[in-house]
């Protein structure tokens, strides 16, 4: 049996310990916003947080989070009638485009944001990096992270094409 703890309901789970987190979160929780992509921990589709912290869940054995704090996309907003200012920022700038990344690249600003509430581009870069949009959306996301963060917008004529977000 394992015990974790996901978006602040306790989860008894009778599942393989080598189980990646992903799995046990859209299998066993049926919590699905949290997206399969590469299995290697490359590409952040997979992002959660584990106590606040961005961490892969596609690598992550359910027996390395027992008895710790995970939080998906599904309990990013502070309740069902409200979004996280980040989903609004995402909304207000258009950043999704086919989505599927979307769920990882939340989870990820939302822990930058917990830990650098007035984050420098720069800052957004390192702590996104890990994060791959396959649309490209780069510019548009740090547009979302610094509204959400009530940060001065960045100005897209200083935004040297090809440089700021990469996917690292």
């Amino acid at each position: 049996m394992t015990l974790i703890t996901v978006n602040g309901t306790e989860q008894k789970l009778q599942v393989d310990p080598a189980t990646p987190l992903l799995w046990v979160l859209r299998e066993q929780l049926e919590l699905t916003g949290t997206k399969f992509g590469c299995g290697i921990a490359q590409c952040g589709a997979c992002t959660v947080h584990i106590n606040g912290v961005a961490m892969r869940s596609c690598v992550t054995p359910v027996s390395a989070v027992a008895g710790q704090n995970i939080s998906t996309i599904e309990g990013l907003a502070p309740s069902p009638d409200e979004l996280h200012p980040l989903q609004q920022a995402w909304i207000d700038e258009q950043v999704p485009q086919c989505g599927y990344c979307q769920s990882g690249q939340l989870m990820s600003a939302a822990a930058l944001l917990a830990k650098n509430p007035s984050p420098s581009d720069g800052d957004i870069d390192d702590a996104m990096s890990g994060n791959i949009c396959r649309c490209g959306m780069y510019s548009r996301i740090r547009k979302a992270i610094k509204l959400a963060a009530g940060v001065q917008q960045f100005d897209p004529a200083l935004v040297d094409v090809g440089q700021g977000l990469t996917n690292g």
